[in-house]
């Protein structure tokens, strides 16, 4: 159980889909290359602090990145927050990365933030519509190892995945929450924002 403050500060650390692919990315440069499709809301931070005044939500996400890239970055994106979200793993399983060492990257942000006395949530990976289905069983069996972590470590885990899976076609988004199919629409980013996102 996370245990924060009325107004609580946020570190979302991940890869494009803390971002906010294909519409939005932190890194100023990046967002001068998406130009005239800009837009903010695509990105979960942006619907979960509109859902959850509360919270105060820091996107420290890089697109491209694997999860031991991510881990690196963590020392920095966490300075002065209250809790730390994260998220990764679609990267390693694009590029035929073992999954196991995925988790246990994941594991280790999620344990670092604990003992530096944050509250943590881990969400699991989404749906790839464009990698499906060769890449489904990775993003299965990586989802299975997350649920894992967030068991024994006693962290939320984010059902990302769950929450953009089209029932009619198991293992990837419906077509209305993806922009591209790698990432969210800016509908699914609402999705995730609102009913994903889920700190007590």
């Amino acid at each position: 159980m996370i245990d924060l403050a009325p107004m609580a500060r946020v570190a979302a650390l991940g890869d494009s889909i803390t971002a906010g692919s294909p519409l939005w990315d932190p890194d100023p440069e990046v967002r001068r290359v998406i130009g005239a499709a800009l837009d903010e809301r695509s990105q979960w931070e942006w619907w979960a602090a509109r859902a959850a005044p509360s919270f105060e939500i820091r996107n420290c996400g890089v697109y491209g990145e694997r999860t031991e890239e991510i881990e690196r970055r963590l020392a920095a994106c966490v300075v002065s927050v209250d809790a730390l979200v994260v998220q990764g793993g679609i990267n390693d399983v694009a590029q035929g990365r073992s999954v196991e060492a995925a988790a246990a990257a994941l594991r280790r942000m999620v344990r670092r933030g604990l003992a530096l006395g944050l509250g943590v949530a881990v969400a699991d990976v989404l749906p790839w519509n464009n990698g499906w289905p060769t890449r489904e069983p990775a993003i299965r069996r990586l989802n299975e190892l997350v649920e894992a972590i967030g068991r024994e470590e006693g962290a939320p885990v984010l059902p990302f995945h769950a929450t953009l899976e089209d029932p009619a076609r198991p293992g990837r988004m419906r077509a209305e929450w993806t922009d591209d199919g790698d990432h969210p629409s800016v509908e699914g980013y609402r999705r995730l924002g609102e009913l994903a996102f889920r700190l007590p």
